[in-house]
């Protein structure tokens, strides 16, 4: 700890800077411009806020300026510059390299000194966009690519932590948008694997992450188990899932609907009161009782054994958390005709986002608590040096004891998806979506149908509620 605490009070020549450079507020409320924008279906001139404001493509949040411009870009079905976007974005998350100077400067402020580099379902995210942008331009090979590399990231993040690894360890959608795509290519055999490793998945872990196995999974697991003539499998399926294997007379046209609904989650703070209780030989505890926490450190002594950290006193520490931003719409479905095609949820990014917060939290918390008792150690230091730069100090402590609120903001609440037949040439399709007080909005759409060929589709829905204020919890 010693050589963290030499590091981080060279720092402290940069006060002035440091109070001028803080503020109260979160990223949310830093760009409460272009929420606005976005979250009103203002689209084109979210695209213009962006375009005007290029700075933010730079420096430490320029992480998200690219996924950020890359959603915009793809509403505006501008789908090769997004994928341009997207790519920086997944570019920046292999290639980051940690600045050991700023590290420390984090120790003694809070991390918003360091580059954003993305919560990891974040980085897992950007490979869903990009897979997206490939198939509505035709390109199935590269979107298959970018599933792939969904699962395998998802590994190599969980790689890195030899304990309290992630609950987000698999995307159960990723393999099942992998069978849509390896059926749509004709290779049945690919789309009944990655459709069985779909609902694996969904078995292992849809409890965590608030999802099951959708009802259009269990017809294309059926069916392609029937179309390569693999009985036990078939028989197991059918038995399983109550459903019958129909073989169809003729490869008609299908479309495959996805549905962005609402807004994912927005970082807020939350803080915790420790009462630092001064032990032997250098150590002192940070102990909460209301939360059952108790974390101990070892701090420098001086010559006389005394540490430099003083009598038991109280610190605040700030770590963040999701606030949730509710959809506005809870349902919806297709209908084409006298028949209806309800939209199922493939995938909850919300819940995702509050289970790999919370098990990130678990992994660091004590990394914040060190951060914490630094700048206690260090304020404690200058002060029996000098009184007047030591209440300085302990007025920097305060100012900057602040979470990271930095997230994807443009992110969907949870991804629904529907796969619809379509006869040849004209289809016109009724898209319903339905509120929790039976309110709901209706859009007609047109698709061309071509019998052997999938359409995909992307249709969002950005009405959410605004965040909403929780009480101080680790939890949802």
């Amino acid at each position: 700890m010693t050589k963290y605490l030499s590091a981080a009070l060279r720092h402290y020549y940069f006060i002035p800077f440091i109070l001028i450079f803080f503020s109260c507020a979160t990223y949310y409320q830093k760009n409460i411009e272009f929420q606005q924008k976005f979250t009103s279906g203002q689209i084109e001139a979210a695209d213009k806020f962006l375009d005007k404001n290029k700075k933010l493509s730079k420096g430490n949040n320029q992480l998200l300026y690219n996924l950020q411009k890359g959603v915009v870009l793809q509403l505006l079905d501008e789908y090769e510059a997004s994928n341009t976007y997207f790519e920086e974005a997944y570019i920046f998350t292999e290639d980051y390299k940690k600045n050991y100077s700023l590290e420390a400067l984090s120790l003694l402020t809070n991390p918003n000194v360091k580059p954003y580099t993305g919560e990891d379902h974040e980085v897992i995210f950007i490979h869903y966009y990009k897979a997206l942008n490939y198939l509505r331009m035709g390109q199935m090979e590269e979107a298959l690519v970018e599933c792939r590399r969904i699962n395998i990231k998802l590994n190599k993040l969980n790689d890195r932590y030899e304990d309290k690894k992630n609950r987000y360890k698999v995307d159960p959608f990723a393999h099942n948008l992998m069978g849509i795509i390896f059926e749509a290519s004709g290779e049945i055999n690919d789309a009944f694997i990655a459709y069985r490793n779909a609902y694996e998945a969904y078995q292992e872990v849809g409890s965590i992450l608030n999802v099951k196995a959708p009802d259009q999974l269990k017809r294309d697991l059926v069916r392609t188990a029937g179309l390569m003539g693999f009985r036990t499998e078939l028989e197991t399926y059918e038995k399983e899932f109550n459903l019958k294997y129909e073989p169809k007379k003729d490869k008609s046209g299908e479309l495959v609907f996805f549905w962005h609904n609402g807004l994912g989650p927005v970082k807020s703070e939350w803080t915790v009161n420790f009462v630092v209780i001064k032990g032997q030989g250098g150590l002192v505890t940070f102990e909460n009782k209301e939360y059952g926490m108790n974390f101990p450190f070892y701090v420098r002594q001086d010559q006389d054994g005394k540490t430099q950290l003083g009598d038991l006193k109280i610190v605040r520490a700030a770590f963040p958390k999701y606030v949730d931003r509710e959809p506005y719409f809870d349902k919806a479905k297709l209908s084409i005709g006298d028949k209806t095609y309800a939209l199922e949820k493939g995938e909850d990014i919300s819940a995702i986002a509050f289970v790999t917060l919370e098990d990130r939290m678990l992994r660091e918390f004590a990394n914040s608590l060190l951060r914490l008792a630094l700048k206690q150690a260090a304020e404690e230091a200058t002060r029996s040096e000098n009184e007047n730069l030591g209440a300085l100090v302990s007025l920097v402590n305060a100012v900057t004891e602040k979470a990271d609120t930095r997230n994807w903001q443009t992110l969907p609440h949870d991804i629904h998806y529907a796969r619809v037949p379509l006869k040849d040439g004209a289809n016109n399709i009724k898209f319903t979506a339905i509120g929790k007080g039976n309110d709901s909005m209706t859009e007609e759409l047109y698709f061309e149908g071509e019998k052997g060929r999938t359409e995909f589709f992307i249709f969002n829905n950005l009405e959410s509620s605004a965040p909403s204020s929780y009480n101080n919890q680790f939890n949802r």
